[in-house]
């Protein structure tokens, strides 16, 4: 919590507790807050719109945006811009706090991509068509992030890596080791989300090293990756979901135990074969 908004909570019950006990239960000093009163009269203005946004956050459980408490603040004949509204809620520490996006900075440098793939999810030999995404797996350690590609030709997974933290380098080594696996021609496509791993500037000087075509799925249109997401669902229903893992090794085992069940012994119902049955049979 921040300094400003403890001094404004002694403030506003400073008629019901000891502003002593206060300041030493929010571990400021008394100074501190004297000074902060004797410079309400001027930035301090705020403070009565701040106390009414604390009261509808309050009543609604910090699950406002400011849009929100613009309209609830109007219904109690309270009229501010929008903009002031917002400018005080970051002032107060009033936020919401739920679904607010985490501005990250992954540099300058984004890149977007034409959708290649054009939900055209057939291929006609291995390693043409890749489609690839990460999705989570909650144990009670913490999440375990999973980057798959997938190839559309047989559906195998063709590599794979887990990590603690969904970052660019996650998806980077996913491709290195697709790379180390499989024979990769200028030919080939790696079909993507708009993820910010996907756009940055390292993943477009590797698929570029490697003379891979990226593909990007439109914004708002899950389905155009929906080979990629369909994997962790069957991944998700017939292993992690029966279990409940206790820690990220527990994960890893179970992960590297299912994918190889996957490719090797997992009957497809479309080719009665296993992925990697129908990849061997593949004849250049």
């Amino acid at each position: 919590m921040r300094t400003s908004v403890k001094y404004m909570v002694i403030y506003r019950h400073r008629e019901k507790h000891s502003i002593s006990e206060m300041c030493r239960f929010f571990k400021v000093s008394r100074s501190g807050y004297y000074g902060y009163v004797s410079r309400m009269d001027i930035p301090a203005t705020d403070l009565p719109l701040a106390q009414k946004i604390q009261e509808c956050q309050e009543k609604y459980g910090k699950t406002y945006g400011y849009r929100r408490v613009h309209i609830w603040l109007e219904r109690q004949g309270i009229y501010h811009n929008p903009k002031t509204i917002l400018r005080v809620m970051q002032k107060y520490n009033l936020l919401s706090v739920v679904r607010r996006k985490k501005y990250r900075n992954y540099g300058e440098w984004i890149h977007r991509y034409p959708n290649l793939l054009n939900r055209d999810f057939k291929a006609d030999r291995p390693n043409q068509k890749w489609v690839t995404d990460i999705s989570y797996i909650k144990t009670k350690q913490g999440t375990l992030y999973l980057s798959v590609i997938r190839d559309l030709f047989d559906n195998s997974i063709v590599a794979y890596k887990t990590g603690t933290e969904q970052n660019v380098n996650l998806v980077l080594s996913t491709i290195r080791e697709a790379k180390k696996r499989e024979k990769v021609t200028a030919e080939l496509q790696l079909h993507s989300d708009q993820g910010f791993q996907y756009t940055s500037h390292a993943y477009f000087k590797l698929t570029k090293s490697y003379n891979i075509t990226p593909s990007m799925s439109r914004k708002g249109n899950p389905y155009d990756n929906a080979l990629a997401e369909n994997f962790f669902s069957i991944l998700k229903t017939e292993c992690i979901h029966r279990i409940k893992l206790q820690a990220f090794e527990e994960a890893r085992l179970l992960i590297d135990k299912y994918i190889h069940f996957y490719n090797h012994e997992r009957i497809q119902l479309k080719t009665k074969l296993t992925p990697y049955e129908l990849r061997s049979q593949f004849v250049v």
